[in-house]
C-alpha cells in the first residue's frame, strides 16, 4: 500500500481517467476525473462505503490516461468499460440506475440516451449500450455536439415526415429520403468510434476520406470533412471550446440560420478620409480564429469615402475566387457595419448566384441587421449568441486596422489578395 501511496503522488493533476487493477493485473474498476490525483487520493479517505473499502483493498496497481477535457475522459471512460466490463463498476452501483446511450439495430438507427439499472439487463435492450455514464447531464451534452457533427434521428418511433431537427441541422431526414442509408451508416460508424473512445481511429477515417474527396476534386465534401475534423478536436479539448457550440446553436436559432455557424469570415473596411482605403476578412472555426485563413484586400475599384461600394468589393473578389476554385462556403457571412454595407454585399451575392446565409453587426448599439428584416435584431447584452459575433467583429477590426497601418507605412503593394502575419 505504500507503494501505492508513493505512486497516487505523483499521478497528474489534469482530468482524465484512471484504472484499477488486483494483483493479477486484471481491470477491475475505470473512472473518470477532473483531477486525476486528486480524485484517487479521495478513495483511500473514504470509510462510508463498504464496497468502496473491498474496492480499494484489492487495488495493487493504477493507471492513467489523461485527456484534454471533462468530456473526452467521460467518452474515453465509457469506451473502456465497455472492453473490460470491470466487476466494481457495476457492484458500486447499489441497485441505481445509470444512463447509458443506446444505438437500435435498425436500418437507420436510433440513437438516445437510456437508463439501466446494470449491465446483466443489457440483453434485454433494443441495441447496443455503450457506458454506464454517472454524470447524466455531461453525457447528453457531449451526445449534443456529437449529433450536430453526425446527425442522427431521434425520433421514436421512426418518423413518416421531416421535422424540426432537420431544419436545424440535427437530423439528415432519413424518413423522407434526404440521405442515403451509406452515409446515414457512415455517420454512426463515426458516432460509435467516439463513444468507442477511439479517437486515432475517427481522425484516421475521416482524413481518409478528406484525401479522397480532395483527389476526386469534390473539393466541397472534402472541406466538410474537414470541418468535421475540427469540430471533433472542440469535443476533446478545453470546455470553453464546447462552450462554442452552445453560442452557435443561440445564435442560429436568433437569425433563423438552416444550420449552426462552426465557420464564420466577417469582413471589415478601414480608410482615412479616403486614403489606403482597405478591406479585410477573418475566419472563425468554432469560435477560435482560424488565421490561416485571413485575407486582406487593397481597394481597387472605389474612389473616395464609399463604405458601401468598398465592402461589395471585397465581397464580389473573397466569393468570386472560392466559387471559382469549388471550396467550401463559409456557414455565415458577417459585415462590420449597418444596412449600407450589408446591402452592398447582398447584392454581390445575388449577381454571384451564391446563397450564403449573411448579416451586418453594427458598433453604436450592437445591432444585427438582416436581408429579409425590416427591423434590426437586438439581443440581449448578456446573449451567448451576442458575443460571438461581437467577438469575431472585434478581431476582424483589429486585422483591418493592422492592414491599413501596414499600408501608410508602405505606400503600394503588388498583390491583389494575399496573406498577412495575422498577430
Amino acid at each position: 500500500m505504500d507503494q501505492l501511496k508513493e505512486k497516487i503522488k505523483s499521478l497528474p493533476v489534469t482530468s482524465g481517467v484512471y484504472i484499477y487493477k488486483d494483483a493479477d493485473g486484471n481491470v477491475i474498476y475505470i473512472g473518470k476525473a477532473v483531477n486525476l490525483r486528486k480524485r484517487v487520493e479521495s478513495y483511500l479517505r473514504a470509510k462510508d462505503s463498504l464496497k468502496t473499502g473491498m474496492l480499494v483493498a484489492r487495488v495493487a496497481d493504477i493507471e492513467t490516461i489523461p485527456t484534454l477535457s471533462e468530456a473526452e475522459a467521460l467518452l474515453l471512460e465509457a469506451g473502456l468499460i465497455k472492453k473490460h466490463q470491470p466487476r466494481y463498476n457495476v457492484e458500486l452501483k447499489d441497485g441505481k440506475t445509470y444512463p447509458f446511450i443506446q444505438i437500435t439495430k435498425e436500418e437507420f438507427p436510433l440513437v438516445s440516451v437510456v437508463r439501466v439499472s446494470s449491465r446483466q439487463n443489457e440483453g434485454k435492450s433494443k441495441g447496443d449500450l455503450y457506458g454506464p455514464y454517472v454524470e447524466s447531464r455531461l453525457i447528453r451534452e457531449a451526445l449534443q455536439i456529437i449529433r450536430r457533427i453526425f446527425p442522427f434521428r431521434s425520433c421514436s418511433p421512426f418518423a413518416h415526415k421531416l421535422c424540426l431537427d432537420y431544419h436545424i441541422g440535427l437530423c439528415a431526414g432519413p424518413c423522407e429520403g434526404k440521405i442515403s442509408k451509406a452515409e446515414y451508416a457512415r455517420n454512426i460508424r463515426h458516432v460509435r468510434l467516439i463513444l468507442d473512445g477511439n479517437k486515432d481511429g475517427l481522425y484516421r477515417q475521416l482524413r481518409k476520406e478528406m484525401e479522397e474527396f480532395s483527389r476526386v476534386k469534390e473539393f466541397e465534401k472534402a472541406g466538410t470533412v474537414r470541418d468535421q475534423m475540427r469540430a471533433i478536436g472542440a469535443l476533446y479539448s478545453s470546455s470553453a471550446d464546447i462552450n462554442y457550440f452552445k453560442e452557435a446553436e443561440q445564435l442560429q436559432r436568433a437569425l433563423h440560420l438552416p444550420k449552426e455557424p462552426l465557420r464564420i469570415e466577417c469582413f471589415d473596411i478601414s480608410n482615412i478620409m479616403g486614403t489606403h482605403s482597405t478591406g479585410s476578412m477573418v475566419s472563425f472555426l468554432n469560435g477560435k480564429p482560424d488565421k490561416n485563413n485571413y485575407r486582406r484586400f487593397k481597394i481597387k475599384t472605389v474612389k473616395g469615402i464609399d463604405d458601401v461600394q468598398m465592402m461589395g468589393e471585397v465581397v464580389r473578389r473573397r466569393y468570386t475566387r472560392l466559387k471559382k476554385e469549388g471550396a467550401a462556403f463559409p456557414d455565415l457571412i458577417l459585415i462590420d457595419g449597418g444596412k449600407g454595407q450589408l446591402g452592398g454585399a447582398v447584392k454581390e451575392l445575388k449577381e454571384l448566384d451564391v446563397s450564403i446565409p449573411i448579416a451586418a453587426l453594427a458598433k453604436r448599439e450592437e445591432e444585427i441587421f438582416l436581408p429579409t428584416r425590416r427591423l434590426p435584431v437586438i439581443l440581449p447584452p448578456d446573449s451567448l449568441g451576442l458575443k460571438l459575433v461581437m467577438r469575431v467583429r472585434d478581431e476582424a477590426h483589429r486585422f483591418a486596422l493592422k492592414y491599413h497601418r501596414f499600408l501608410r507605412g508602405r505606400e503600394a503593394l503588388d498583390k491583389d489578395e494575399t496573406r498577412i502575419n495575422p498577430n
